[in-house]
């Protein structure tokens, strides 16, 4: 259930950075009232996530789904461009948030030495 939590969370996430931008520097009542509810959500979900995953591990790919749907959404609804050296970045931050994924499954399957 924290991986759902954490994925749930990378949402709000990308709400909260795609809602900012559209604040103009909170100027802006709605995109403002939407950017502070995400951020809340995202902080919520992370917390509910990190009640079973190391800190280290859930921040991390909160962070990484976060930045990466940043991006691509970010191209989808406001044009931005994305280079072979974004594209590049992106899967590292994929392979990353992978890798995390699994180095927690394989701790989770070791019986602890306590």
């Amino acid at each position: 259930m924290a991986w759902i939590y954490l994925l749930v969370a990378a949402v709000f996430e990308v709400v909260f950075a795609l809602a900012t931008n559209a604040t103009e520097g909170f100027t802006q009542l709605w995109p403002s009232l939407l950017t502070a509810g995400a951020a809340a959500g995202g902080i919520f979900f992370l917390s509910l996530a990190l009640r079973t995953l190391d800190v280290g591990v859930g921040y991390t790919v909160w962070t990484g789904i976060g930045s990466v749907g940043t991006v691509v959404l970010g191209a989808v609804i406001f044009g931005e461009q994305i280079t072979i050296w974004k594209a590049l970045a992106f899967v590292l931050i994929i392979g990353g948030v992978l890798g995390l994924k699994l180095s927690d499954r394989l701790s989770a399957s070791k019986p602890s030495a306590a």
